[in-house]
């Protein structure tokens, strides 16, 4: 059945909350937390950089309004870290309660930093997100990064969203052969001078393409799991930047400026500048070719011993105005139906959370009829998932970049 005709069945026929997973007690005070939300507004801080998510976003809200009576206002942000600042200066000045910030779109350092502040909701001294319904279908034993963000353990104090696994896309029609490694991009960059670069750090996009060259150029990668010691940054690093030595030279414009963000690089790879671009999202390249962004002979590769994979997360900060009608809204976010719809590259084109084995037959058909597109890899193809490294190590990495290449 073609996607077209198969969505609007689904979106009426599956069962939001997978209800028959869920245990009585469970399901019977969640639905009373959810008819007391009602009526509430949840301020949603969520990064806006991409007309497609917003979409998404306003969609979600819009479900979560005829459901739930619940509103979900986007309060559209460039900068994550920009939310935690606001939810520390609210504490500090005694905002313990009534905050501006009901649910963040977080993961990494910018989770880290209010896990360690103490100041993420945690109702009865305990994380949430397991407690909700749609927790009994989320692919925990098939996806370690679920629990573990960026090497900090969850404990269920955010639920997760969306996973990504970083990959490279290209113009088929301009290259035949693609790189399987690092030593085979450097040797392609030589041959073709101009025609790849990457976002300038900390545009995180750029950020994630230098842990991608961590992973492959460190002596030890299991070191990557835990803080870099202090003091032995440049050893540790050297590799890597030598590395970047090489290639510089090679990247469009010399490598003597660099596209500022995703959307940049996207340009100039749609504008026929590039030839290789990258994304953190699989699927980006497809949703970029349906839109006629992209040329149509765009696909995508991968490296043949992996590439940086994470989780991205929604969290409620412990200050909240609205926490009851947050967590109402975290487990739609991780509904079969909002899954489902978000992994459609027409729509997003983000991976589930969901083990779509434990699901309804419908949903797992649901998925399986998604036209992931020429340009998108499946989980088989993109290969193994390298962990993201302790945050320090990127801490490092973008002090030492700016120093080197920026005179920082």
């Amino acid at each position: 059945m073609p996607t077209t005709v198969l969505r609007p069945l689904l979106v009426s026929t599956i069962l939001l909350g997978s209800t028959h997973l869920a245990t009585a007690d469970s399901l019977a005070d969640f639905d009373a937390l959810a008819e007391a939300a009602r009526g509430e507004t949840v301020f949603f801080h969520a990064w806006s950089g991409d007309p497609t998510i917003n979409a998404y976003i306003e969609w979600a809200g819009d479900e979560i309004e005829a459901r739930y009576g619940i509103e979900l206002e986007h309060v559209r942000v460039t900068d994550t870290a920009d939310v935690v600042g606001i939810v520390l200066a609210e504490t500090a000045a005694g905002r313990d309660t009534g905050g501006s910030v009901d649910l963040v779109w977080i993961n990494g350092e910018n989770f880290i930093a209010l896990k360690d502040a103490g100041l993420l909701y945690a109702p009865g001294d305990e994380g949430w997100a397991h407690r909700l319904p749609n927790w009994d279908v989320v692919d925990v034993a098939g996806n370690p990064s679920l629990t573990t963000d960026f090497t900090v353990p969850v404990e269920g104090l955010q639920a997760p969203w969306g996973t990504v696994q970083f990959s490279f896309y290209y113009d088929s029609q301009e290259l035949e052969t693609t790189p399987s490694n690092l030593d085979e991009l450097l040797a392609w960059a030589e041959e073709n001078p101009g025609r790849f670069t990457y976002p300038q750090p900390p545009n995180f996009l750029g950020s994630t393409f230098l842990k991608l060259l961590l992973a492959y150029t460190i002596d030890d990668r299991e070191r990557l799991g835990a803080p870099l010691p202090e003091g032995e940054a440049d050893a540790a690093l050297e590799p890597l930047f030598a590395y970047l030595d090489e290639l510089h030279p090679h990247l469009w414009r010399s490598g003597r400026t660099f596209p500022a963000n995703q959307a940049a690089l996207r340009q100039l790879y749609a504008d026929g500048e590039l030839v290789i671009g990258f994304a953190n999202n699989p699927a980006e390249a497809s949703g970029a070719v349906a839109r006629d962004e992209f040329p149509a002979s765009t696909r995508s590769f991968v490296f043949d011993d992996g590439m940086i994979a994470n989780s991205h997360f929604v969290a409620i900060p412990a200050n909240a105005n609205a926490p009851e009608a947050a967590l109402v809204v975290a487990n739609f976010l991780m509904s079969p139906v909002a899954q489902l719809r978000k992994q459609d590259p027409a729509v997003w084109g983000d991976f589930t959370v969901l083990d779509i084995s434990a699901l309804d037959q419908n949903v797992q058909d649901g998925f399986a009829a998604l036209d992931l597109g020429a340009a998108t890899l499946t989980p088989t193809e993109l290969g193994p998932a390298i962990a993201e490294p302790h945050t320090s190590w990127l801490t490092a990495i973008e002090d030492m970049w700016a120093a080197r290449y920026q005179g920082g």
